[in-house]
C-alpha cells in the first residue's frame, strides 16, 4: 500500500447523513453544539423530556437511540484520528516531510458539504 493510497483512505467528517436540517434544528431550538448527526433523534428526545417532566426513567428507548448516535460519531472520529496518526508515523519513518499546512485539520470538512 502506497503512501499516496493510505492518505485516500482517511476522510475527514462523518459518513452519518446530516438528517435533520437546520431550519428544523432552530425551529426545535436545537443548541448549536448539538447540531450534529444526531440531531434528528434529539428532537424527539427533548420533547418526550418536557412531556414527562425530564422524569430519568422516562424516555429511555429515545436516550439510548442519541446515546448510541453520539457514541458511534466518537468511535468514528477517533478512528479517523488513529489513520492519521499511523499515516504521520509512515512518512516520518520514510523520511517524508510533510508541506507546510498540511497536517491535521482544525476544522474538518461541513456537515452540507
Amino acid at each position: 500500500m502506497s503512501a499516496a493510497a493510505a492518505e485516500e483512505d482517511v476522510k475527514l467528517g462523518s459518513s452519518k447523513p446530516m438528517i435533520a436540517t437546520q431550519a428544523e434544528m432552530v425551529e426545535e431550538r436545537v443548541p448549536i453544539p448539538y447540531r450534529d448527526q444526531c440531531a434528528h433523534l434529539l428532537i424527539p428526545l427533548n420533547k418526550c423530556r418536557v412531556k414527562e417532566f425530564y422524569l430519568p426513567w422516562k424516555c429511555e428507548v429515545e436516550r439510548h437511540g442519541y446515546e448510541k448516535c453520539e457514541y458511534e460519531l466518537v468511535m468514528e472520529r477517533m478512528l479517523q484520528m488513529q489513520k492519521i496518526r499511523e499515516l504521520e508515523e509512515r512518512r516520518k519513518k520514510a523520511g517524508q516531510t510533510q508541506p507546510q499546512g498540511a497536517g491535521i485539520p482544525i476544522i474538518g470538512s461541513t456537515a452540507n458539504a
